[in-house]
């Protein structure tokens, strides 16, 4: 269903698409969440202290996947979950939906805590947080046309009356022919698929769409189409996004903040535009620079890890970047450091992270 699920967890082809199809079968609501007197609102989603783990098969050992995971979305903004494969991402995104229950924490929409949440009261919240896979391929129905399949959520909860009419709306809002409409998957192409996993997803009228890798299995003018896409709708619907990529490129021309994942935990927090320029965790200013070469004239970070990645059945005390950071001291082998305030919209969970140079500072590439 989604590439780089946690070793311990398996999901066959036929039960990815049965949670995919759950997904999308939530109840219908009247009218959007409203906002709070005064023009201020609550944050759309406030994830405080999660954490999840996985049992190892034949085992005693346990994967943690996420660790005491915080942050918050605003409503119509994007955030950008960034890190390399492993790092707990793809566990964020089910715990959102519910797809996995995390072991503590707490997730709440507006205020209202899903985790606490039961039958009609978790259905009512849940149409208004969708999600699109990595793999379009594998999360429609292979003998469901583009039409059943968008037909589906509408008869749900929409005006059965115009479902048809609505079908079309949505080929259109992301830029499909009507002509695939009585097409199967096998019949789409990579890019099309993915769009009628945005379509299906649209239907619900969401509030937040989290995004799980949905350009990294398209070639380069279907991934594009696909970027062009998202921001199109995200300005024309107000709606959020939490985009999971490993792609930076992307992530820098589509999010308005990033947050940085490194072996379960969120190591770093800030607008696009700072932690390009400056990223103050030693995690980010390694991954930004190898992504990212040096252009001759212009400033780079040389900075670099050294060694192996640990092992999430066996991670070490302290900081987990420790073993490999050249800017580790005594301490950060006793706890792992939080994510600590550096400024406004700023966190890093790095205890020397004020002594990362400005860019004004770093050597000229020649």
């Amino acid at each position: 269903m989604v590439a780089r699920t946690n070793p311990a967890v398996r999901i066959r082809p036929a039960a990815a698409w049965r949670r995919t199809r759950d997904q999308t079968r939530w109840a219908p609501t009247s009218g959007r969440a409203a906002i709070t007197p005064g023009g201020s609102a609550l944050p759309l989603i406030t994830v405080e202290h999660l954490v999840k783990t996985f049992p190892v098969p034949h085992s005693r050992d346990t994967v943690k996947a996420i660790s005491d995971i915080t942050f918050s979305i605003e409503q119509g903004e994007t955030l950008a979950l960034i890190g390399e494969s492993g790092s707990g991402k793809t566990t964020v995104a089910r715990c959102l939906v519910r797809l996995i229950t995390p072991d503590s924490g707490r997730i709440a929409y507006r205020g209202s805590d899903l985790l606490a949440l039961r039958g009609a009261e978790l259905t009512t919240l849940r149409r208004r947080i969708q999600i699109v896979f990595q793999d379009p391929g594998t999360s429609l129905h292979p003998r469901m046309t583009v039409r059943a399949t968008l037909r589906e959520p509408i008869l749900l909860w929409g005006d059965r009356r115009r479902a048809d009419a609505r079908v079309r709306e949505l080929l259109e809002m992301v830029h499909l022919n009507r002509s695939v409409i009585d097409k199967y998957p096998h019949q789409l192409s990579a890019g099309q698929q993915q769009q009628v996993s945005l379509a299906r997803a649209l239907a619900a009228e969401p509030e937040l769409v989290i995004l799980d890798e949905p350009t990294s299995a398209l070639d380069p003018n279907s991934r594009l189409e696909i970027i062009n896409l998202l921001v199109n709708l995200q300005r024309s619907l107000g709606i959020a996004l939490l985009f999971i990529s490993h792609d930076l490129t992307v992530v820098r021309s589509l999010a308005a903040r990033v947050a940085v994942m490194y072996l379960s935990k969120i190591v770093e927090t800030a607008r696009t535009e700072a932690i390009f320029e400056r990223p103050l965790h030693p995690y980010s200013r390694a991954l930004i620079a190898s992504v990212f070469p040096p252009e001759p004239g212009r400033r780079r970070d040389t900075f670099r890890l050294r060694g192996e990645i640990p092992s999430a059945i066996d991670l070490p005390t302290g900081c987990f970047l420790y073993s490999r950071c050249p800017m580790g001291v005594s301490r950060c082998t006793v706890a792992h450091p939080p994510l600590f305030d550096i400024g406004p919209g700023r966190a890093s969970a790095c205890y020397r992270a004020e002594e990362v140079p400005p860019p004004e500072q770093l050597p000229l590439h020649v």
